[in-house]
């Protein structure tokens, strides 16, 4: 969920194991099993990561106003979001909806799993742009936490972009920042808190 920006993705990650056939002694060739066992670790199937996102939130939005010129510019807006899942779960929808110091705000997400690499894409589109981002924004989640990641053009400077989400039942977070120096240090310009709607 980015209302600000979407560019294009530097990030790919792969993993090459290479097995070798060696008459030495057993307890030295426990080392690539053991390898392969966190590779496997590493690897694991992340397709129900968002699952906690389904259903109907309330949230508060707190937006810096002029990221990367050192303003300390902060607005507030309350928006609603709808969570629900897509193709049989490897992929989910979300729209956003709020009335915020610069305008009403209308904007859907697409998150898309791949099952090769074992990380999302994602995907985000407004009212007033009308297309999907693209490429996405791309990472995966780490014991509740998500990283992703992009690289894009902003007021003429390239810098990297990260959303992370902490995952919760029913108050998870959102945040968007920003690097200039290729992520030594973030400028955080987006927050938002979730609040799960009682049924």
């Amino acid at each position: 969920m980015n209302v600000l920006i979407r560019a294009r993705s530097c990030f790919a990650v792969g993993a090459f194991m290479l097995g070798f056939s060696t008459a030495w002694p057993a307890q030295t060739s426990a080392e690539p099993v053991k390898a392969k066992s966190h590779e496997l670790a590493v690897q694991r199937d992340g397709q129900h990561d968002f699952d906690f996102l389904f259903g109907r939130w309330k949230s508060h939005q707190r937006r810096l106003m002029h990221p990367l010129t050192g303003s300390n510019d902060w607005v507030e807006f309350d928006a609603t979001l709808v969570v629900r899942p897509a193709l049989g779960g490897s992929a989910n929808v979300d729209e956003l909806e709020g009335d915020t110091p610069f305008g009403h705000l209308l904007g859907m997400t697409v998150r898309t799993y791949n099952t090769k690499s074992h990380q999302w894409s994602i995907y985000w589109a407004n009212q007033t742009n009308g297309t999907f981002s693209l490429p996405a924004t791309v990472g995966q989640f780490k014991d509740g936490r998500g990283e992703f990641y992009d690289q894009e053009d902003w007021n003429g400077r390239n810098i990297f972009v990260r959303f992370t989400w902490i995952a919760s039942p029913d108050t998870p977070r959102w945040e968007q920042a920003f690097s200039l120096d290729g992520g030594k240090t973030w400028e955080t310009n987006w927050v938002a808190t979730f609040f799960r709607e009682k049924q």
